[in-house]
């Protein structure tokens, strides 16, 4: 391989520290470039090997490192290996776990950057957000193969992040059956959750919040819940389950909340504890604070509102926005749990802005729990910002 990527003087501590990325401000130059997504070896400005990537010219995020080992070769075989240590990575999960959902690949957390894999029963839901798996993604594809013939792959790149890598933006079946419209999936000790993975968010469901909607039930007992950014109301079962008195889903999603309602009547869940509201959250929460409504338990899980690092300000005022208004809608010890899955939103930043929605709101709160994303969305030590998905579960005083 002649294609080399030699970093600027005494920029290889990050890489010395296993973290998987060469950011653009870091290269002096690079020697023989390759296609975009095709391997490159990274070096110190000494000469010293330090690693082998991905080149992606179009992006900050200069290449992404697939081995520190000068010898391995990026391969079939190097795919198979890799997925085979995250399936067993999560081995003890499906074990203790009824489920027939999970992430099995986790991209960089599990030394693959770019690439998410979610089964789905027999399905492979494959995702790819890096310039290096569209490059090797015959690879990836003949490793599935192997490793799962038993499983259809459907391709779910649609991903916005996939512009950033120069890339098209793409939905396909790539081996075995077309996906029906909709899959019955199981977790957390049988709950039953339909998941479209052809038009749903993300892969078809958030896979990552399946433990944060386990702790929601044992705050519901015979009180009234809000469930915001409903979508199929994963955490309106949950608060059945719980034996909420009542609970309010609301989202923008009619098709979404369609699927809602066919959750309940799979799960034996009592509808008529149900309202169903398809409205933009924000103008919902102050139509119901401008008419004094109150409730138990409120639950705020809204979409990514930072895509980048400069979008951060603009996000951290829409998550006060909310949150403000939420706080003001709880009753006297009731509970919010709030979340963000911006990744540039930190843990640290993220309570201090729900603190500041809470004393604009004239209330009190504490922290009783902080939640994150399930464990099958690990954190690889050296790739902290792999923890995008934050929460918080505040009681107000």
């Amino acid at each position: 391989m002649n294609s080399k990527l030699i970093l600027n003087p005494e920029r290889e501590k990050s890489l010395k520290r296993l973290h998987p990325w060469v950011f653009s401000k870091a290269v002096e130059r690079i020697v023989n470039p390759p296609s975009n997504g095709g391997d490159i070896n990274i070096y110190s400005n000494d000469g010293t090997f330090l690693a082998r990537g991905s080149y992606s010219p179009n992006s900050q995020i200069r290449a992404r490192i697939w081995t520190f080992d000068q010898n391995e070769k990026i391969n079939t075989e190097f795919f198979i290996s890799k997925i085979k240590k995250a399936a067993q990575r999560r081995q003890l999960l499906l074990e203790e776990n009824s489920l027939s959902a999970f992430r099995m690949v986790d991209a960089e957390s599990d030394e693959l950057p770019g690439l998410i894999i979610d089964k789905y029963n027999e399905f492979l839901v494959l995702q790819i957000q890096s310039a290096g798996c569209e490059y090797h993604l015959n690879d990836i594809t003949d490793a599935l193969k192997k490793l799962y013939p038993e499983c259809s792959i459907y391709e779910r790149s649609d991903a916005a992040v996939r512009s950033k890598e120069g890339l098209e933006l793409r939905k396909r079946v790539i081996s075995g059956i077309e996906p029906p419209d909709e899959i019955e999936i199981t977790e957390n000790g049988g709950i039953k959750l339909l998941v479209d993975i052809k038009e749903g968010h993300k892969t078809g469901y958030y896979l990552d919040q399946r433990d944060n909607r386990r702790i929601l039930g044992r705050f519901c007992r015979n009180k009234n819940v809000l469930n915001c950014f409903s979508y199929t109301g994963g955490f309106c079962l949950y608060a059945l389950k719980g034996r909420a008195a009542s609970v309010t889903n609301v989202d923008v999603s009619q098709p979404a909340l369609d699927i809602a309602k066919k959750n309940i009547v799979i799960n034996h869940l009592d509808p008529g504890r149900v309202r169903f509201i398809r409205e933009d959250v924000f103008s919902f929460l102050r139509k119901e604070k401008k008419n004094g409504k109150q409730y138990d338990v409120i639950v705020l899980d809204p979409p990514k509102f930072a895509e980048s690092r400069s979008q951060l300000d603009k996000a951290c005022r829409g998550y006060k926005d909310i949150n403000m208004i939420a706080a003001s809608l709880l009753s006297p010890g009731g509970y919010l749990l709030t979340f963000s899955c911006s990744g540039h939103m930190t843990p640290d930043l993220f309570q201090k802005v729900v603190a500041d929605a809470f004393l604009d709101a004239g209330r009190h709160g504490s922290i009783v729990q902080y939640l994150h994303q399930a464990e099958d969305h690990p954190v690889a030590l050296p790739y902290p910002e792999a923890l995008y998905l934050k929460g918080l579960v505040v009681r107000a005083d």
